[in-house]
């Protein structure tokens, strides 16, 4: 059953928390989001620069943890955390480089699914608490 509509998750969640914080079993409630649409939050300019930028903090970040991993187990460890990164950033610039002409993009870009609005469903038994515990809260909150 439908407890309640909202325009962001962030007020559904919001109203989950408040029926939480009153002790409501929260374990019958679903928030659903509706008309789901595809949105793609466009970052910035993707050119080779920033290509093989993002490439070479990647590949660094992951020889840094491979170093460090064989660190643990080579009596050489300055050396192997070292040499793990520099071929870590060396693999990364190549492989920023290779996507880069693969993907023929000019941008990057954050890709979300986004939905119109909210709904709080809660279990058919619970639904009179529920509209109790919310309708409490927000005349409370109307008072201060």
């Amino acid at each position: 059953m439908v407890l309640a509509t909202y325009d962001s998750y962030d007020a559904a969640q919001h109203a989950v928390d408040v029926l939480a914080r009153h002790d409501f079993p929260i374990a019958h409630v679903t928030i659903v989001g509706c008309d789901l649409r595809w949105e793609e939050k466009v970052l910035g300019r993707w050119g080779l620069g920033r290509a093989l930028v993002t490439g070479a903090g990647t590949g660094g970040w992951i020889g840094l943890l491979i170093g460090l991993i064989f660190a643990i187990f080579s009596p050489w460890a300055g050396w192997a955390i070292s040499s793990s990164i520099v071929l870590g950033l060396i693999f990364g610039l190549v492989w920023g480089a290779i996507s880069h002409v693969v993907q023929h993009r000019a941008f990057a870009s954050m890709p979300a699914v986004v939905a119109d609005h909210y709904d709080i469903l809660v279990d058919p038994g619970f639904a009179d608490e529920a509209r109790r515990v919310l309708t409490d809260a927000r005349e409370a909150a109307a008072l201060r």
